[in-house]
């Protein structure tokens, strides 16, 4: 492959990443596998490090500012730490039992949990553009004082954290609906906490997959070379740019690769 095209496509991900906040996982790793031709197994690994410094260097600034939930992120690590590690383990398992094709799992897997994040993220899109004054009745609040609400958390956690070990999909689009849903976070901390449970996570899903031996160098460097400015820039021209039309064509985009991911496994 042609590693000089990778931190160009990397850019323009950044980009849309910055611009919308549509999940970079979500493009990435089709992205190597359907235009680098890389494998499942390698692309996802290579993708969730990658992933992993823009978390930590985000959620550092959002310390710094004190734009975070701390109690949130902390009962939620507690539960998704434990489940990415469980993701890893299977992928582990799988691996070295030769019994499945690795490969074909993650695209298939990918594909669905793709088409699921894609799919709650248009439907609310939709709600919100033509049903502005629609509500849903609201879920319960989660209080964080109480065990239950403790073991509740980290059963999100968890259950989340698993799809991230197995796909590295949904570090942040699946955990922003779980704190809007549950925990009414304002808009000011639920970016900063969404992206500092998910540096958490990534963290140690990272050095899961690296025990793997699936994650690339060649492919993770280029990423950051390209992603970081790309997510900067966007973030400057989100302040500009219409937002809906654009994520709908995200969306769309999306549905397709969603579909084709299954497809193909």
């Amino acid at each position: 492959m042609d590693y000089l095209l990778l931190p160009v496509f990397s850019f323009f991900v950044g980009i849309i990443v910055g611009l919308t906040g549509i999940g970079g996982a979500s493009l990435i790793t089709p992205m190597l596998i359907f235009i680098f031709q890389v494998p499942p197994s390698i692309a996802v690994s290579s993708d969730v490090v990658a992933a992993t410094l823009m978390k930590v260097v985000g959620s550092v600034k959002h310390w710094q500012q004190q734009t975070l939930d701390i109690e949130v992120v902390k009962w939620l690590a507690f539960g998704s730490v434990p489940g990415s590690l469980f993701g890893v383990g299977i992928l582990h398992y799988i691996k070295h039992t030769g019994e499945y094709n690795l490969d074909s799992i993650l695209l298939r897997l990918l594909g669905v949990t793709i088409l699921l994040i894609t799919l709650l993220a248009l439907i609310q899109l939709l709600l919100l553009t033509f049903f502005p004054k629609f509500s849903l009745p609201e879920l319960p609040k989660i209080d964080l004082n109480t065990n239950l609400g403790r073991f509740f958390t980290m059963l999100l956690g968890a259950i989340l954290g698993c799809l991230v070990g197995l796909t590295s999909v949904s570090s942040g689009s699946m955990f922003a609906l779980v704190l809007i849903a549950f925990f009414r976070l304002d808009a000011r901390k639920l970016v900063g906490t969404d992206i500092s449970q998910a540096a958490i996570l990534l963290f140690f899903t990272s050095l899961g997959h690296l025990s793997l031996g699936t994650v690339n160098w060649n492919l993770v460097l280029p990423i950051w070379l390209g992603s970081v400015p790309g997510v900067l820039l966007g973030a400057k021209i989100c302040q500009i740019a219409p937002q809906r039309p654009l994520r709908f064509i995200i969306y769309a985009i999306l549905m397709m690769v969603s579909w084709k991911l299954v497809y193909q496994a």
